[in-house]
């Protein structure tokens, strides 16, 4: 079974990580798959000046940016990890990939590096809850 851990780079997501490692304890078969997600930023008219290649660049680079936290927190797990730049409307990105990579349970955190603040549960954690039927563990 694997553990899918949306990460964002905020606090909040770095608690989620914490958790999920809890949880595994020291089995190792149990796999974390820590992903990041990447809004599309690329409308029909930046697609015309922007080639994929440099947009996969920068969603890269910004994804790797927003792991950065989660590699150094995981470095002497004892669990099988594995990380993914992911790109798309995140909160459906998230549930397509844990149903991908046949993950039995996601646990990520409450509230992420969004715009809008001041909102008890995050968008997308509300947006997630919504999609799947998996068990969902939100943590602050």
């Amino acid at each position: 079974m694997n553990i899918l851990v949306p990460i964002d780079g905020s606090e909040s997501s770095l608690n989620a990580l914490k958790a999920a490692v809890a949880m595994i304890g020291g089995r190792s078969d149990v796999g974390l798959r820590v992903v990041t997600v990447q809004p599309p930023i690329a409308s029909g008219n930046v697609k015309r000046f922007i080639s994929a290649e440099i947009l996969d660049e920068y969603y890269q680079d910004e994804g790797n940016k927003s792991l950065e936290a989660a590699r150094e927190l995981l470095r002497d797990a004892s669990a099988p990890v594995s990380f993914e730049v992911l790109v798309g409307s995140v909160a459906e990105t998230i549930v397509d990939d844990a149903r991908q990579h046949s993950c039995g349970h996601i646990v990520m955190g409450t509230r992420g590096l969004g715009r809008i603040s001041g909102l008890l549960l995050g968008s997308v954690a509300t947006k997630v809850l919504s999609l799947t039927d998996l068990p969902v563990t939100l943590v602050k």
